[in-house]
């Protein structure tokens, strides 16, 4: 499959170059103006990879974010990139039911409306279906032989990025090629997998119930090419409107929209990383349906930590905190100009700190930001690609019904809950444990550390470098800290213990 596969991208690209050429020849003759022709290389570039399938448009949006190595008039066409194909004819996608339900799979259903899908995408197509308990719902059937053609297309990658990293590496070194697509790659191997995408949706269920205008589908059967859900009322929020809701209402749905995806990048880890508009489905007096669970990013929660920190800088206009929160987020090259990003963050931070949706394009100026660290020298953490994208395409989504909204005043309404929910993760037992653990490996490496250096001082073979411990941490005391804090937790743990044990 690789190998057809290759054959298959070299004949798209190489008509790609062709047509340029040609269109490079036409210039040097005189009879093409170059004015236009940057766009046109944009789009021609779009097509094809529209053409190549779902993996090539998913790379493409996510570069439609990238500032930092994506010229404008590239990202500007990226962002058109979409995922619809033309209609497949049912009869392809019978087998899959067989083979994933059974033989007996038309009992399930007491109609499929198979003379027309709700959707058709390169990766499944959708049609709207009535159980045999009477139940109105979503058919998603998988494509046949699409996950291996994207496994194929990953594959591809991952050698191309292998040669960025030899051929370039002081550019790999700011923009690693390699861990951003690994985000891409496991994102989208979960859309490949419809069980998967069902547990996304069970997640999704559960954090939305802590909001009074969002709901998630209900899944009532998933297998790996099959997936049967419940039916979003209404109408893409694109298509209702600004004027199409009462304004109390898409204020609300626009409120918690920014909510939810909040608490899934700082509290759940894990977020719709496609919020676009034709996945948020609206409907007068009904809650906002968030439709379309495949693609999915998770977060550790250091990376979370760090992100949440740079929000609450800009909310709080403070332009040099964001900056130190951004290079903890990423990491500094030996040659990066950490006082120059400053600086711009400096600059940019006060525009963003009270601006609209209407005023300000939240997701273009993350991307600025990331131009900015790159210029100067500073990596960005591959999840930054994901969650600029999701952060943008949700902006956009909500602009189209509540443009007044503003972001960082949404987050103060909600940081009290945010900060609670962070609050008791830190003192969780969970956490407690695994600091104690640390601790105590700590301590268990000491004599080891100390006969190590004994030796080198008797082989007079010892360096010191001497660094200024934090002002509020004397340098003597440092090393001692872990184990205090974790002897610390211990005791918390064994009175809370005795404290249960007392109340039985």
């Amino acid at each position: 499959m690789t190998r057809g596969r290759l054959i298959t991208v070299t004949r798209v690209f190489t008509s790609l170059l062709a047509d340029e050429a040609g269109h490079t020849a036409s210039a040097l003759g005189g009879r093409a103006a170059g004015a236009g022709a940057a766009a046109r290389r944009a789009e021609a570039a779009r097509m094809a990879l529209e053409r190549l399938g779902p993996f090539w448009v998913k790379v493409g949006q996510i570069m439609s974010t990238r500032s930092d190595f994506v010229p404008l008039h590239m990202r500007k066409e990226f962002e058109k990139l979409h995922d619809e194909v033309g209609v497949a004819p049912f009869s392809i996608f019978e087998p899959q039911l067989e083979a994933e339900l059974g033989q007996g799979w038309r009992r399930m259903f007491r109609e499929v409306h198979t003379a027309e899908p709700l959707g058709s995408a390169s990766l499944a197509q959708v049609y709207r279906v009535v159980l045999a308990n009477g139940q109105h719902g979503v058919l998603k059937l998988q494509r046949p032989d699409i996950r291996e053609m994207v496994l194929a297309d990953m594959r591809l990658f991952r050698r191309g990025a292998r040669v960025v990293r030899r051929c370039a590496p002081r550019f790999n070194a700011v923009i690693d090629i390699e861990a951003m697509l690994n985000v891409v790659f496991e994102a989208m191997e979960a859309e490949l997998d419809f069980t998967v995408e069902a547990a996304n949706m069970e997640q999704g269920r559960r954090l939305a119930e802590r909001f009074e205008s969002i709901s998630v589908p209900q899944v009532y059967l998933a297998t790996p090419k099959v997936l049967v859900q419940s039916q979003a009322p209404g109408c893409s929020i694109r298509d209702v409107g600004k004027g199409g809701l009462p304004d109390d209402q898409r204020l609300a749905i626009g409120r918690d929209l920014l909510r939810f995806m909040y608490h899934g990048y700082y509290l759940e880890r894990m977020f719709h990383a496609d919020p676009h508009p034709g996945n948020i489905f609206v409907q007068k007096g009904e809650q906002a349906t968030l439709i379309d669970w495949g693609l999915v990013g998770r977060v550790d929660r250091p990376t979370s930590r760090d992100a949440l920190r740079i929000l609450m800088h800009v909310a709080g206009n403070d332009g040099s905190g964001a900056a130190r929160a951004w290079l903890e987020l990423g990491r500094a090259t030996p040659w990066a100009d950490i006082a120059g990003f400053c600086g711009d963050i400096a600059a940019l931070v006060p525009k963003l700190t009270d601006a609209s949706l209407d005023q300000l394009n939240f997701g273009v100026t993350l991307t600025s930001v990331m131009k900015c660290s790159a210029r100067r020298g500073i990596k960005t953490s591959p999840m930054i690609s994901l969650l600029a994208r999701s952060f943008s395409t949700l902006e956009g989504s909500i602009r189209c019904i509540a443009p007044e909204l503003t972001v960082t005043e949404v987050l103060r309404e909600d940081i009290c809950d945010i900060m609670c929910h962070l609050v008791g993760e830190t003192i969780s037992h969970t956490k407690a444990a695994s600091d104690v653990l640390e601790a105590i490996a700590i301590a268990h490496s000491a004599p080891e550390q100390l006969r190590s250096i004994v030796r080198d001082v008797a082989n007079r073979d010892l360096s010191i470098q001497i660094s200024r411990a934090p002002p509020s941490v004397p340098g003597a005391m440092a090393p001692v800290l872990p184990l205090a804090a974790g002897l610390g937790l211990v005791a918390l743990i064994l009175h809370h213990r005795r404290k249960m044990q007392g109340n039985r």
